[in-house]
């Protein structure tokens, strides 16, 4: 059986991101996407949120995580916010997709990585 998956998809913030000084000097609006394999078994059995993932707090983390910061890569963006969901909300695994859209003639410029708790 496949293990279940909890899917926050393109969850829209602003964040301070880029690698000019002009592009990081404003929040420019970026969309998340979040994947997470909780350890669900328990979940399953209790029907209770403290056995699972809390994804509208997860929601609620995002929206105010790049507030102070800035990065110049989305790369980097998107492993410190793999780092925090790991530390803060302890899924077995998680993956982030970062969709920018930086590029007037793409639709959007996205990078996706992929971190399992140790």
């Amino acid at each position: 059986m496949k293990p279940p998956k909890i899917s926050i998809v393109e969850l829209e913030v602003f964040y301070r991101v880029g690698v000019p000084v002009v592009e990081r000097a404003n929040p420019q609006r970026l969309l998340l996407t979040v994947e997470m394999k909780p350890d669900s078994a328990k979940a399953a059995r209790t029907d209770a949120i403290a056995d699972t993932v809390d994804y509208f707090a997860v929601s609620q983390r995002l929206l105010k995580f790049g507030e102070g910061k800035s990065w110049k890569l989305i790369e980097k963006l998107a492993a410190d916010i793999c780092g925090m969901i790991l530390e803060e909300f302890k899924p077995r695994s998680v993956t982030v997709e970062v969709k920018k859209f930086s590029i007037r003639q793409a639709r959007l410029v996205s990078v996706s990585l992929t971190r399992r708790r140790k």
